[in-house]
């Protein structure tokens, strides 16, 4: 992955925001994955706003977002040495980790579970946001539990002004959105269980740019499929993810046929060249081969897309290999939604 480009940190934004946390306001900030809709995790009302403005399901757990340097002891009851490992492979970075829920923390932010998840964002406006907020706490020890900032089950915002769009009404009443470009990584983080490892070992609950092959790398283990026990996290329900147009997953040959009888407007995005006689009904996009640059740009996408007027957008299934995991979970849970 390529560098970001450097980004200048708004002072008087940040400490608007770290101050609007600690009084149990909303904030909207960026981080590599997504951009989250924030509040303090240990202020259940605060938490509750959360899922008042994205319409969540109050059983759906959120993930606590965590400064550098942050006593994960504080947050979790128990922390077993492969988590350590794992922080010190991946954190800062997009890998959430599922642990057991320190007795103090809020069940608000666990969805009423008895696990947490927690994670270091290595964005650097997520950081000072954190850090910051942090310095507000008596004890030092400030969480942010944070979604990504849209409404539920739609597509994840990947720069500031889709915040601006999905919440107007929250703008307007005053909520800082902290501005940090186009986000690198563009989908969720990778989400691993190491809540029961002396019961089942890890468990991949959902795949992420941290594959799972990295992981094992990590452990010595390859992490599980997620099994009836697993606790619920963010982005695990069949259908999410979605843009408001309808948008199918098919293989290319499906794909050139459903489109060659087409008798509506609609979008194909193709790893190839539509072919010659295409149908002029038909709008025919170039998507990115290789997997990484692929997340990096499907939300901002899928959010274009839906501005044109298109009656559907066709989407040709990536290969079906371990680099395209999260890829394929992501689109995949895209298009269950109309199904």
């Amino acid at each position: 992955m390529s560098a970001p480009a450097p980004i200048d940190i708004d002072a008087t934004a940040l400490a608007l925001a770290a101050a609007q946390l600690d009084a149990g306001e909303l904030v909207a900030f960026p981080t590599e994955t997504v951009y989250g809709l924030g509040a303090d995790a240990e202020n259940p009302l605060a938490v509750a706003r959360i899922y008042q403005a994205k319409g969540r399901p109050a059983k759906h757990p959120v993930i606590v977002h965590l400064a550098p340097g942050a006593d994960i002891d504080y947050w979790a009851q128990q922390v077993p040495p492969e988590a350590r490992l794992l922080i010190g492979a991946f954190w800062p970075g997009p890998l959430t980790l599922i642990l057991k829920r320190a007795d103090h923390i809020p069940a608000a932010v666990s969805g009423g579970q008895a696990s947490i998840g927690l994670r270091c964002p290595s964005h650097p406006v997520a950081q000072a946001l954190l850090t910051a907020f942090a310095a507000c706490k008596r004890n030092g020890q400030g969480g942010v539990a944070a979604p990504s900032a849209n409404r539920y089950g739609h597509v994840s915002p990947t720069q500031a002004e889709h915040v601006r769009a999905e919440f107007p009404e929250l703008v307007a009443g005053g909520m800082t959105i902290l501005e940090g470009g186009q986000a690198d990584v563009g989908i969720e983080s990778t989400i691993l269980d190491v809540s029961r490892l002396e019961e089942v070992g890890p468990v991949l609950l959902r795949p992420g740019h941290i594959t799972a092959v990295q992981i094992a790398e990590v452990l010595g283990v390859m992490p599980l499929a997620p099994d009836e026990a697993a606790p619920r996290v963010s982005g695990s329900l069949k259908a999410h993810y979605a843009p408001m147009t309808p948008l199918s997953v098919l293989p290319r040959e499906a794909l050139l046929a459903h489109a060659a009888a087409a008798s509506d407007r609609l979008v194909a995005v193709l790893f190839a060249e539509p072919p010659v006689d295409a149908n002029p009904l038909v709008d025919w996009l170039a998507c990115p081969s290789d997997p990484v640059r692929y997340a990096r740009e499907l939300y901002a996408l899928l959010r274009r897309l839906d501005k044109q007027g298109y009656s559907g957008i066709l989407m040709e299934q990536p290969p079906r290999t371990a680099a395209w995991q999260a890829v394929n979970d992501r689109i995949g849970r895209a298009a269950a939604a109309f199904l």
